[in-house]
């Protein structure tokens, strides 16, 4: 296989399992922002779970392409949903929970597309080299690397959003600050992981992760065996 076909390749296992992680972890912060009281999201027309409405040309298509094709996590990110945390009815404590159902769509997925790698393997007997099956373990890689990033504790990932709501007030307000250099965070913590600074955490809580969805699957793995 030369070069071409390779890249090829890559984009069609992994465009699926990027595009669906990345946008329902966006919708799912609207979701609950509704729930809480914030109807912004949906009066913009991104409570959808439509991949177009949530893509980021950057962000959701070419970022996590070229950091796949540098074996590293495809880390990726979409427009974000519009909140307004002001019109939540408790703010403080329910930005918490808005910020943390995109990491926990993620995990949602990912214990997904595991399923999925079960049922083709055990119950089907499909071979490991199968486009399907390399679908499914784009999957579970993208959701369970998208997971570990948004829980680091900075804004203006989900993290760091999830720490300021647990932060007394005061600290909260100034911890809080750090978003406004949300780029700059970002952009370090890629370089972070290009030189190999963030690639323990992430690749030790994704196999956290991935035990965890194992042993989540064990009844599911144990009946098709």
């Amino acid at each position: 296989m030369n070069e071409t076909d390779s890249i090829i390749q890559t984009i069609a296992v992994y465009l699926i399992p990027v595009l669906f992680a990345i946008s329902l972890h966006e919708a799912a912060h609207g979701y609950v922002a509704r729930y809480f009281g914030d109807p912004t999201a949906a009066n913009e027309g991104r409570l959808s779970l439509n991949p177009l409405r949530h893509i980021d040309p950057f962000g959701t298509v070419i970022l996590p392409l070229i950091l796949s094709l540098l074996h590293l996590p495809a880390l990726g990110y979409a427009k974000p949903v519009p909140v307004d945390y002001g019109r939540l009815r408790n703010p403080k404590k329910q930005m918490a929970l808005v910020a943390a159902a995109g990491p926990a769509a993620n995990f949602a997925m990912g214990l997904g597309w595991m399923a999925l790698w079960v049922v083709l393997t055990y119950a089907l007997g499909i071979p490991q080299d199968d486009f399907f099956i390399e679908m499914s373990k784009a999957g579970i890689g993208v959701n369970s690397a998208m997971c570990v990033f948004n829980l680091i504790p900075l804004p203006p990932l989900d993290g760091g959003r999830i720490v300021t709501g647990i932060l007394p007030l005061p600290l909260a307000r100034k911890y809080a600050q750090i978003e406004r250099y949300g780029m700059y965070v970002f952009i370090g913590l890629i370089l972070m992981m290009q030189f190999g600074l963030l690639t323990g955490f992430l690749i030790g809580g994704m196999h956290i992760l991935q035990s965890m969805f194992h042993v989540l699957l064990y009844p599911l793995i144990f009946l098709l065996s």
